[in-house]
């Protein structure tokens, strides 16, 4: 009898954390519910501190929803991690956490991933960095049945022996715009370039991304594939009664239904926040505008024309009563289900990015209906066709233009809500199913037939 059993595809919880979520979280937890409807046999790998300390399964399992108390200093860690590297040069052995239901997970639904189990490295993440400098390649992971295919998320100096390695690479920021990220550019590039000649296959999101890989890390087109991403937004959030809509923002935020332009993302510099913030301004538009995301690096710079001028906030007479209301609102983080609201509620999302290697929030928001400003540059032309309105990112007049536009054209808006949700299913689980299944057909392994 042919063995029916499915392959088993691990892929890394690198920042599938369980505290704040990132693009690339998104993209991993969309890739294991994609894996499960493909009907593969889902690990995922993951690197915390503390969820093998010990042999009893239970507290292996309480640990892993354990978050870190007590941290030892920075220098006792490296100390650790060091000596770890030194003594284990043949890698390190993965460990079971046994996921049973016996914590209740509720708090995390939304962020966790899919899978049938879950193992543990401690510190692998930070240890593959030492390893790498030490060894001067991958750190080896070891399991007692490896999978058919690992498909790390992310460029990690890390294998699984025994398995056919995939790497994600979403875009190839800190070589096409260094200025922005704060990586080791000659290391960034040392890896990503070994990376791609010698793994199994490299994936991307993006033909913008695709040509990069190609012609700056100088390998065969055939090694790369393209499987774009998907966009997918639970209908309990997305077809939520726009009367509680409408609420909620009202209730939360004091915002009116499309009555504020909505910017969501990593305050950095490739988010082009500054820019925004300035053309926003100079706009004179009088909806505000609402700012939802973590401060990153060097977001002081980014926000720097809000802290260090007095004209951010302007006076509103109404019925008879003067109100001062701030002309640009900083939320640090919404949840998910009231960032679908938010998203839902505005009158247009500014997305200008100056580099993306897809830009999922565009997308999320044209899926929604919600018009959206965005860049000319990257892979924004090919995700949001003409379904946007598209501008240089650098340009900041024409920004402002925009800016106007979105907000005195409703008959645009709808044109451009009518076609945002027919662009966005361009993009659709089945269509990444069938992507990432010619994938890994590839490397030679069939999964959903």
């Amino acid at each position: 009898m042919p063995d029916q059993r499915p392959p088993r595809i691990f892929i890394d919880g690198y920042n599938l954390s369980l505290t704040q979520g990132t693009g690339v979280a998104t993209y991993a937890r969309n890739l294991s519910f994609c894996l499960r409807d493909l009907g593969a046999e889902v690990g995922v790998l993951y690197g915390t501190r503390s969820s093998t300390v010990s042999m009893n399964p239970l507290m292996r399992e309480i640990s892993f929803f354990d978050p870190p108390v007590g941290r030892p200093s920075r220098v006792v860690e490296v100390a650790r991690a060091v000596r770890r590297a030194a003594t284990t040069p043949l890698g390190e052995i993965a460990t079971q956490v046994p996921i049973t239901g016996r914590v209740v997970r509720e708090s995390f639904r939304s962020r966790l991933p899919h899978f049938d189990h879950v193992w543990n490295v401690q510190d692998l993440f930070d240890l593959q960095r030492l390893h790498s400098k030490l060894y001067f390649w991958r750190m080896a992971v070891h399991f007692r049945e490896p999978p058919a295919l690992m498909h790390w998320t992310y460029p990690l100096a890390l294998q699984v022996r025994g398995a056919k390695n995939i790497y994600t690479m979403h875009d190839l920021v800190p070589l096409r715009l260094p200025y922005t990220t704060l990586d080791n550019k000659r290391n960034y590039f040392r890896l990503v370039r070994r990376l791609a000649r010698r793994s199994s296959h490299i994936v991307t999101v993006s033909e913008a991304s695709k040509r990069d890989i190609v012609n700056l890390l100088g390998i065969p087109e055939e090694k790369v594939t393209n499987t774009y991403q998907s966009v997918d937004i639970p209908a309990r959030y997305a077809q939520k009664p726009l009367a509680d809509v409408k609420a909620e923002i009202e209730g939360t935020f004091g915002l009116g239904h499309q009555r504020y332009f909505l910017f969501f993302g990593a305050i950095e510099p490739k988010k082009n926040v500054g820019r925004m913030i300035e053309a926003y301004l100079a706009s004179g538009v009088t909806d505000p505008l609402v700012i939802v995301g973590k401060k990153a690096w060097k977001s002081e710079d980014e926000l720097r024309l809000l802290f260090e001028n007095d004209h951010l906030r302007y006076l509103l007479t109404r019925d008879g009563l003067t109100q001062t209301h701030h002309r640009v609102k900083l939320v640090d983080y919404a949840p998910f289900p009231l960032l679908v609201s938010l998203i839902r509620g505005a009158k247009a999302v500014l997305f200008p990015s100056l580099y993306e290697g897809f830009g999922l929030p565009a997308l999320e928001a044209m899926l929604l209906g919600t018009p959206v400003m965005t860049s000319n540059t990257s892979s924004m032309p090919e995700v949001v066709g003409d379904a946007a309105l598209k501008i240089d990112p650098y340009d900041i007049r024409a920004m402002v233009d925009a800016i106007r536009t979105l907000d005195s054209d409703a008959a645009l808006r709808g044109r451009l809500s009518d076609a945002g949700p027919r662009q966005a299913s361009l993009f659709s689980p089945e269509r990444y199913r069938f992507r990432l299944r010619e994938a890994y057909a590839r490397v030679g392994v069939a999964v959903g037939e």
